[in-house]
């Protein structure tokens, strides 16, 4: 991207950029609808509500110039962010509200592995993938965001096909358990996206730790974004994301509006 921007006035340089298309927009934000696929929990959890509008006034007696809705929903629903304190090992490390502004606008990567989650829907990302892929491609960016395309997005317009579960439980790609540990502890990234219904894979709740992504990610005060779409769009290398959630008093994580920029020529 910096062959589009000046040193002298990056800001500048930025908005031009934009204006001209120099810099592309990707939304890789799911569409947030009653229909949008939300995650099954337990019996003994309580359930995540689906997204619901409440219709408050559309240009009639309860407000003749305007139209709005109250909106009931999940944080955990659609495109969204999960906080450190969404799990009880990243409990003492920061709500959605706590995450600083500069950690929402970073670089990112992405990896590609929809060609193996297409012949295995429970296939699982590894430490020896990433190290072949950093081989190729260099490091993974440092305060920034590993994106996990699995051609799941395709799946997103239907709660059965998007959870794909069977009488074992969902069957969703994911990442190992050492591999969720590498990426808390070792590597330099702020969080991870994904385009599954969570960050752990749908059989996560079968390892040790049980929803290592969760785990391992939260507790080290890193972060998760779920439910994205047109990662297929994406450059490997060379993206900055946007991640913009709710700024939640007390919230463990809030539905988001997720954007690449893309130099022009970058978007697939």
């Amino acid at each position: 991207m910096s062959s589009t921007l000046s040193a002298e006035d990056p800001l500048g340089g930025l908005a031009s950029a934009l204006a001209s298309g120099g810099i592309e927009v990707v939304d890789l934000t799911a569409l947030l609808s009653p229909s949008t696929p939300v995650l099954d929990l337990p019996p003994d959890m309580a359930p995540i509500p689906h997204f619901e509008l409440e219709e408050l006034a559309r240009y009639d007696e309860r407000g003749r110039t305007s139209y709005q809705n109250g909106i009931h929903t999940g944080e955990h629903v659609g495109t969204h962010f999960d906080a450190p304190c969404h799990w009880v090992t990243g409990a003492d490390k920061g709500d959605v509200a706590d995450v600083p502004v500069r950690r929402l606008v970073a670089p990112a990567v992405v990896i590609d592995k929809s060609a193996e989650c297409a012949a295995d829907p429970d296939f699982l990302l590894t430490v020896e993938h990433l190290q072949e892929w950093q081989r190729e491609h260099g490091p993974l960016p440092a305060g920034g965001w590993l994106l996990y395309r699995t051609g799941w997005a395709a799946r997103s317009h239907d709660q059965h096909l998007f959870l794909n579960a069977d009488d074992s439980g969902p069957h969703t790609p994911g990442i190992t358990a050492e591999c969720a540990r590498w990426l808390a502890d070792e590597s330099p990234i702020a969080g991870l996206g994904v385009e599954t219904v969570g960050t752990d894979a749908g059989q996560a709740f079968t390892f040790t730790p049980q929803f290592p992504a969760h785990h391992h990610l939260l507790g080290a005060g890193k972060y998760g974004v779920t439910q994205l779409q047109n990662l297929d769009r994406l450059p490997v290398t060379g993206t900055v994301l946007i991640v913009a959630p709710l700024r939640i008093a007390g919230g463990s994580g809030s539905p988001a509006r997720v954007l690449a920029l893309v130099e022009k020529g970058g978007v697939r």
